[in-house]
């Protein structure tokens, strides 16, 4: 027989034991000035990618098109 690794998402256990460690590691007055850092740095990234997009979509319509004869 073959072994198969599963590869998901946490259940609830994992989750609780990783809430935890969180907890007594950073310490309950530091989570939500990590909270708060990790959403701006997510809001940063969707605003470069948004800008990204924008770029590559207004190139795109100052290439001219070729008509063919």
């Amino acid at each position: 027989m073959k072994a198969i690794l599963l590869i998901g998402m946490p259940g609830m256990g994992e989750w609780v034991v990783i809430g935890l460690f969180v907890l007594i590691f950073f310490g309950a007055k530091k989570i939500p000035e990590f909270a708060k850092g990790l959403g701006k740095g997510i809001r940063e990234f969707k605003d470069a990618v948004k800008d990204v997009k924008k770029e590559v979509d207004d190139a795109g319509k100052e290439i001219p098109k070729i008509e063919e004869k």
